[in-house]
């Protein structure tokens, strides 16, 4: 009996995958729910598994476009076999059970384990010191034969007294080691290459251009003072870990200050419908993070509700479903806000491009010592930079500079997120 491998539907509206990659050989004996073939999407990428035990015969190969619902493989279910997983197992127990067998006396097995740690330590010995010396072959079998070792060289040369030969000799050869070149390690042979663009990529590249065409970006800037933060880092991050099982980032310190100051300036949380502005009295907060199939971008739902903990959490699972490519459609979709973080790659200061149909979008960067006026005085404070790109259709300037405001004054003064940004002596104080 012969069963059929279609292309499942990725989500609704998606008519077209690209088979990315076979996870299986064609002729392979496959077992049910292995997972056998990758697809991307527009969206995300998305594995497929058998449906039963049998040899697996290939319909589609990677890189092709295919129709969702298309047959991409046939499962032959009459055919027998082994899957190679189960061989490699099978061949590691033989492999344990010979040694069991050939097993000696714990005393000569003691003898032998010494003298393998010694012949260890010997090789390990060479390796050290044979990177430091340049020896031909033929003088690498005359030391081997006369039982001289690399550390023997090292050591003589160290004591050896030079004299008016040597330096008349290194004198000769100088000429020829200084004109010596190091080759590159790539290119030279005026060669390219080209590979198929995925489905990822190209509704990326498709995006992006429309945002450039469609609205009205725009980028305002500032800086934060990071010492408040990394202080209260350091001093918590070991007691944090202790009780909340996750590490305290400054992505949590981040999505905590952004959900507060989207209260305090809802434009910035709001999106375009026709002519109509829609409001959400909510905060989708989307993270952006690197993946092998390009830039991904997982929401947090509900971040506003959420504590310093649950948004690191949160955070963890998502970037490792990401990065996994085990990330589905939906956590992907209906951000209200997005944050990327170019400081992790070394970015001093960029313009991030808007994610649609979102509004608005914080661009993290590194982290650098500068030189800061505090009271009058000039002090060296870790400073990061940040890049909030908007769409002035529906946002003006002074939303957008009250948000970065806020933003940063909730950074720089961490109790402000427990009182929605605002003063904490003027909330105590009804003022």
């Amino acid at each position: 009996m012969s069963i059929e491998i279609k292309v499942p539907s990725p989500g609704e509206s998606i008519n077209e995958v690209q088979l990315a990659s076979w996870l299986v050989s064609d002729g392979d004996f496959v077992e049910k729910d292995q997972e056998i073939a990758e697809i991307d999407s527009d969206k995300a990428t998305l594995s497929i598994a058998a449906e039963e035990d049998g040899k697996i015969s290939f319909k589609a190969q990677e890189g092709d476009t295919l129709e969702v619902g298309s047959v991409i493989a046939i499962i032959d279910t009459e055919a027998k076999g082994t899957p190679k997983k189960e061989k490699k197992e099978t061949a590691q127990t033989d492999g344990e059970e010979k040694k069991t067998s050939d097993k000696k006396p714990q005393q000569e097995k003691g003898e032998e384990k010494k003298e393998a740690d010694d012949a260890t330590q010997i090789d390990k010995e060479e390796q050290v010191t044979e990177s430091d010396l340049n020896l031909s072959p033929l003088a690498r079998k005359l030391m081997k034969e006369k039982n001289i070792s690399d550390a023997d060289l090292m050591e003589f040369f160290k004591k050896h007294r030079v004299g008016k030969q040597d330096v008349e000799y290194y004198l000769s050869k100088k000429e020829d080691l200084t004109t010596l070149q190091v080759k590159s390690s790539w290119g030279g042979d005026r060669s390219t290459s080209r590979k198929k663009m995925s489905m990822l990529r190209l509704k990326v590249a498709e995006r992006l251009v429309s945002v450039k065409n469609e609205t009205a970006m725009l980028t305002t800037f500032n800086e934060v003072n990071m010492t408040p933060i990394m202080n209260l880092r350091n001093k918590y991050k070991e007691q944090f870990k202790e009780k909340h099982g996750v590490s305290l980032g400054f992505m949590s310190f981040f999505t905590k200050a952004v959900t507060e100051a989207l209260n305090i300036v809802p434009e910035v949380n709001a999106q375009l419908n026709g002519n109509e502005i829609v409001y959400h009295n909510y905060a989708d907060i989307g993270i952006a993070v690197s993946s092998p199939k390009g830039l991904m971008v997982p929401v947090l739902r509900n971040a506003e509700q959420m504590s310093l903990a649950d948004i690191e959490r949160n955070i963890k699972e998502l970037a490792n479903k990401a990065r996994t490519n085990k990330i589905s459609i939906d956590e992907m979709t209906g951000g209200t806000f997005t944050i990327t973080n170019g400081g992790v790659f070394g970015s001093m200061l960029s313009t991030p491009i808007l994610n649609p149909p979102q509004s608005a979008i914080l661009g993290m960067h590194n982290i650098v010592e500068r030189p800061v006026a505090i009271n009058g005085k000039v002090e060296i404070h870790p400073v990061m930079y940040l890049a909030l790109s908007y769409d002035h259709r529906i946002i003006d300037g002074r939303e957008s500079v009250t948000f970065l405001v806020n933003v940063k004054q909730m950074l720089e003064n961490p109790v402000k997120m427990l009182f929605g940004g605002q003063d904490p002596d003027k909330t105590l104080l009804q003022l």
